[in-house]
């Protein structure tokens, strides 16, 4: 009988540390910068902005941090259900349920529960686009063999360069690669309905989520290398994530020089610089935590990363400002200014962080 395989706290605990900027901890060093103005903090600040289009900063991780990661956990959870016998066509019915499931969320974080007009409504979205990526990713991963994912992998990749390389928006010469003239905001304008976000073009439109399953598909190359470690290949695990991280972003930065970074387009170039610092952060953590055997100073991310979705929703529901206003405004006060702003970022992280605590010691977990 083959050994079950072992949650792991590293992934659980970097999926939490994804979450925790989401959650507004970036605000700790805008505020920051805000008091020392040109120091190193204000640098630290500047990378919590997402470039206006061409370019990256450490804010672009996020997203495709996350998906990433999504994609780790498809070995232990649908690979799981696969190594027990379980039927393709059941697992692809809870793969697609998943996904449509992680769509409609999306929109209605986007447009909340009240029923808007169809042209007022903006259906992409950063949980759909993670259904979207997630669900072709794993259908991928159910109906083709190994070699045949890297296929995927190259072909998605390269294709959607040479879409953006050959084709423009009517009017444009070929290549164009401004937010006006390029072939994928012009096609998504075309096929989804309501309302982009920016007008004419939507950083979650649904062309550029080809480069993302991408990002999906070497998560579920990474989860397969971990799940198939023992005890003994730990080392030498982390040393083949180190080794292909590094290689991702040597990949990233020559295709940038013609093929630039952009997450609103979500390159080719941008997919593999994303996968590339993935794969090293993913090293450190399973290293410290899992390897090493450090796990208790990111217990604090471990019960963010439990339950991710949950507070992600949250934020368009609930007013943590109020809740965390209530409780540390007295020592807002106390503090005085400049640094009450930092406080008040603190207390707001911290009010969500002890509900989703509370949530976490109740063992109750918003699952899709």
């Amino acid at each position: 009988m083959n050994q079950k395989p072992t949650r792991l706290f590293s992934l659980d605990a970097l999926r939490g540390f994804d979450m925790f900027w989401i959650m507004g901890a970036e605000a700790i060093f805008h505020r920051l910068g805000e008091i020392y103005p040109g120091s190193f903090l204000d640098a630290i600040g500047h990378q919590f902005n997402h470039p206006d289009w061409h370019g990256f900063a450490a804010y672009d991780l996020i997203f495709p941090l996350f998906l990433f990661i999504a994609g780790i956990s498809t070995p232990y959870s649908i690979g799981k259900h696969l190594r027990e016998g379980m039927d393709k066509s059941a697992l692809l019915k809870k793969v697609v349920k998943r996904g449509l499931v992680l769509v409609l969320l999306g929109v209605v974080y986007n447009n909340g529960l009240t029923l808007w007009p169809l042209s007022e409504v903006r259906i992409p979205s950063v949980l759909g686009r993670i259904g979207l990526a997630y669900m072709f990713a794993n259908i991928i991963y159910l109906y083709a063999k190994p070699m045949a994912q890297k296929i995927w992998l190259v072909g998605l990749l390269l294709g959607y360069w040479l879409l953006l390389t050959f084709f423009a928006a009517p009017g444009f010469a070929a290549g164009d690669l401004t937010m006006q003239g390029n072939i994928v905001s012009y096609i998504d304008s075309i096929l989804i309905p309501g309302k982009l976000y920016l007008g004419i073009h939507d950083p979650e439109g649904l062309i550029a989520t080809i480069p993302a399953i991408g990002t999906a598909l070497m998560g579920i190359f990474t989860g397969n290398l971990l799940l198939k470690t023992t005890k003994e290949m730990q080392l030498d695990t982390v040393k083949k994530l180190l080794m292909y991280g590094v290689a991702a972003l040597i990949i990233a930065f020559l295709w940038d020089l013609i093929f630039p970074f952009n997450k609103n387009l979500w390159t080719s170039s941008f997919t593999m610089l994303c996968a590339g610092i993935s794969l090293l952060l993913m090293a450190l953590f399973y290293y410290v935590i899992d390897v090493k055997g450090y796990q208790k100073w990111a217990f604090f991310f471990k019960v963010i990363g439990m339950n991710s979705i949950l507070i992600y929703m949250s934020g368009r529901f609930i007013s943590w400002s109020y809740s965390s206003d209530a409780l540390t405004g007295w020592l807002q006060q106390l503090i005085g200014e400049p640094f009450n702003a930092v406080m008040s970022v603190i207390g707001f992280v911290g009010v969500q962080w002890l509900f989703l605590y509370f949530m976490y010691k109740k063992k109750v977990f918003l699952k899709v």
